[in-house]
């Protein structure tokens, strides 16, 4: 028994060797190629300023190009890579901006966002979240800056610029909400009702895609978890634990408007998970309703007045029209501008 265990022991302690020798030359490999890529850019930059009259026929010197690298070092030097690689060193002009827990499809993907402020957002979550290259795609094509943006009411520009510098904080449970959540990988037709229990039973089966919906942090505890008050039996219809904020995190799916009555039903069920399930050192539980609709005036007279954090976030079917997303977020901005630029003139106004 001894000789076993002490075998097992040593075994664990080569594969965490070997596992992470492994991690480190992924790591300098993909460090080297970036650097490479980044350069190559860089020389493409200069030779197209040494002699601007070349514009006209650049398309046709990077033509050449591809061919010439393509024959000596086979694929990844296609016309459009090599843009890329152009614009790469054209975006990221200082080479030490670039990080080396991206890799190089993650930095085509980012170099696709004009926005400056929108494509820092984008790098830093994908960093901090460990963001596969498809899971950074879908993030994008679903608007997540724009939603985190309008999610969190009137907006400003410091708030822009702090999801630009920093990703999405997460520091106090309100930072952890989006509205809308985007459910389009479920497949479930956007013209048909669907009831509760369809549409539980639907994100248990992509549950993978539903907690990178939900954000940075988030554990699947379980489904219908019962809690028993006065010899009655409740169930909370999703539990999840963040580990950002050491709090449990419970869902109820509402296939309807919100109602006073649903706030009611989860604000019972975290006074319950507060006294009964919480451990030391776990912050207040969190409660998140997620329905077809929610009304503001109505979402404000049904949750306010709740000691428990308790949220409301409507949830669609379907990847959201970003052309609109973006237009409100202007607009939203564009109110704070002219509000900003209002308050500077008033005291010469009144001067």
């Amino acid at each position: 028994m001894r000789t076993s265990c002490e075998l097992s022991y040593v075994v664990g302690q080569i594969k965490s060797i070997l596992y992470k020798a492994r991690s480190n030359v992924v790591s300098q490999v993909n460090g080297e190629l970036l650097k490479a890529y980044w350069n190559i850019g860089r020389i493409v930059c200069e030779y197209e300023q040494s002699a601007p009259e070349r514009a006209d026929y650049g398309k046709q010197i990077m033509k050449n190009l591809s061919k010439e690298l393509t024959r000596e070092f086979g694929k990844g030097f296609s016309v459009s890579n090599l843009q890329f690689m152009r614009r790469f060193y054209l975006t990221y002009s200082i080479q030490q901006t670039v990080s080396v827990k991206l890799g190089w499809s993650h930095y085509c993907e980012l170099l696709t966002i004009t926005d400056s402020d929108k494509r820092s957002f984008y790098e830093k979550e994908a960093i901090n979240a460990n963001w596969s290259v498809r899971e950074l795609k879908r993030q994008i094509d679903s608007s997540l800056f724009e939603r985190l943006i309008l999610s969190r009411g009137e907006s400003n520009k410091e708030q822009v610029l702090a999801l630009a510098m920093k990703g999405n904080d997460v520091a106090k449970p309100s930072d952890i909400i989006k509205d809308p959540y985007v459910f389009e990988f479920l497949g479930l037709p956007e013209d048909k009702p669907v009831m509760e229990k369809d549409l539980e039973r639907a994100l248990l089966r992509q549950l993978e895609e539903f907690l990178l919906e939900l954000g940075r942090g988030f554990m699947f505890v379980g489904t219908q978890q019962r809690i028993t008050i006065n010899n009655t039996h409740y169930y909370v219809d999703m539990v999840f634990y963040n580990k950002i904020l050491h709090a449990y995190v419970l869902i109820e799916l509402k296939t309807t408007k919100l109602t006073p009555e649903a706030a009611g039903q989860i604000n019972m069920y975290l006074n319950y998970y507060a006294a009964e399930v919480n451990d030391d050192g776990d912050n207040p539980p969190i409660g998140i309703i997620l329905c077809t609709e929610k009304n503001e005036v109505s979402a404000e007279y049904a949750l306010g007045g709740l000691s428990n954090n308790v949220f409301a976030s409507r949830y669609i079917l379907y990847m959201p029209n970003k052309d609109l997303l973006v237009e409100q977020v202007e607009d939203v901005l564009g109110k704070w501008h002219r509000k900003e630029e209002s308050e500077k003139r008033e005291p010469e106004g009144k001067a």
